[in-house]
């Protein structure tokens, strides 16, 4: 049974920290280095569900994707949500560890699970990673159909592929254009839009894009545009990097128990659909 220490030694080289975005929040924010640990828990969001759930399930390490304290904090008092979550999995003697950009622009990161759940072949990275001299580190991914679609296919396939969520697929663009080139970027990603149109794809889909930059989008080129949960989006890594620390586990002989939650933690909880035959604002 392999200690705390070593199984994130494990993770670090998977993603490591210098990966990670200057203001970003990575690595390990509290267990004994020399703990055992034999059950891993792989989640999007360190909340309070997902704390819960690595007790119940009985886990030494919970590893999540977003920081549980991503701005710094004066506090871990119990009596605020995110004190009570690093003391319940204290008191519980579970470990949690994060990978948030650094798994971002990892090979493979979360665009390429994002990528993979799609069906879409990865050609490159949308955003290189000028430190990555063979050219496949970096945010977002460049991917190929294997055959063309149509842009309300590709919606179609989308909605059923991830995770289901109160927003499901929002679309900007002619329903019928066809699309061969697709952009993919996990979580928030309408700051790449400049790179997505230098890419010369014809659609991207990424999550929580914003009014404004969506109609400056859209004014500029035919780019086709596909919003889905920013915690939808990101999910399908957890399968991706699960079945990572399992090879290891597997090749080290350590015998980990590596667990994915299925809990839907996106914060979304209803969708109320406009009538079909709503034309416009009313008078």
């Amino acid at each position: 049974m392999p200690r705390l220490s070593e199984v994130i030694a494990a993770l670090d080289a998977l993603w490591p920290a210098d990966l990670a975005e200057s203001w970003d929040a990575v690595g390990t924010v509290c267990g004994y280095p020399d703990a055992e640990v034999s059950r891993v828990l792989f989640a999007v969001d360190p909340v309070q569900e997902i704390a819960d759930e690595a007790v119940a399930l009985g886990a030494q390490l919970l590893v999540t994707h977003h920081p549980l304290y991503l701005r710094g904090t004066t506090t871990v008092a119990a009596s605020t949500f995110k004190g009570r979550v690093v003391h319940d999995l204290i008191k519980h003697d579970v470990a949690l560890h994060v990978a948030h950009t650094n798994a971002d622009r990892a090979d493979p990161g979360v665009s390429d699970a994002l990528a993979g759940a799609l069906d879409l072949r990865v050609v490159r990275p949308l955003v290189p990673d000028p430190a990555d001299r063979q050219g496949r580190r970096g945010l977002g991914r460049v991917c190929e159909l294997d055959h063309p679609v149509t842009l309300a296919e590709l919606a179609d396939r989308a909605a059923k592929r991830l995770p289901a969520t109160a927003q499901g697929i929002r679309v900007a663009g002619d329903p019928d254009a066809e699309i061969r080139t697709v952009a993919v970027s996990g979580g928030s990603g309408d700051s790449l839009f400049d790179d997505v149109r230098a890419a010369g794809v014809d659609a991207f889909l990424t999550a929580d894009l914003r009014h404004h930059p969506v109609s400056e989008a859209r004014a500029q080129t035919p780019l086709a545009l596909l919003d889905a949960a920013h915690w939808a989006t990101e999910w399908p890594w957890c399968e991706l990097a699960a079945a990572q620390l399992d090879e290891i586990s597997d090749r080290h002989g350590w015998g980990l128990r590596v667990h994915v939650s299925k809990t839907v933690t996106d914060p979304w909880t209803a969708h109320a659909a406009a009538p079909h035959d709503s034309t416009g604002a009313p008078n």
